[in-house]
């Protein structure tokens, strides 16, 4: 039976950035979430996790979610969460805020011709 056989809820490919914070680990750490699903999540990269830890993961859009380490192999983990997540939200475009970065804003809609200065 292949890996996929196991999986009894739909994964989404995508490519985020998230922080997290694991029990007995100090710090929040960059992880890249590779696929995500309403149920868990994998990723690659930050501090060596062991299977069992309890982990939090402020995703993008979701914010911060509590689960558990269930695999381990190389650098790549599995975390299962411990209440699902929508992960539709996760995918959403960035809401502009006031802390916003203003390249991820919408352009400025109504601005008059005279008071934009010509170069």
């Amino acid at each position: 039976m292949s890996d996929s056989d196991h999986r009894q809820i739909p994964r989404d490919s995508l490519f985020v950035m998230a922080d997290l914070r694991i029990d007995g680990i100090e710090g929040d750490h960059r992880i890249r979430v590779r696929n995500l699903s309403a149920g868990g999540l994998m990723a690659e990269g930050g501090p060596a996790v062991q299977r069992g830890q309890v982990a939090w993961l402020n995703i993008r859009n979701v914010g911060w979610v509590e689960g558990s380490v269930a695999w381990v192999q190389d650098s790549r983990f599995g975390i299962a969460f411990r209440e699902d997540i929508d992960p539709l939200v996760a995918r959403a475009p960035l809401e502009a805020g006031e802390h916003t970065p203003r390249f991820v804003r919408p352009p400025l809609a109504s601005l008059e011709p005279g008071a934009l200065r010509k170069l």
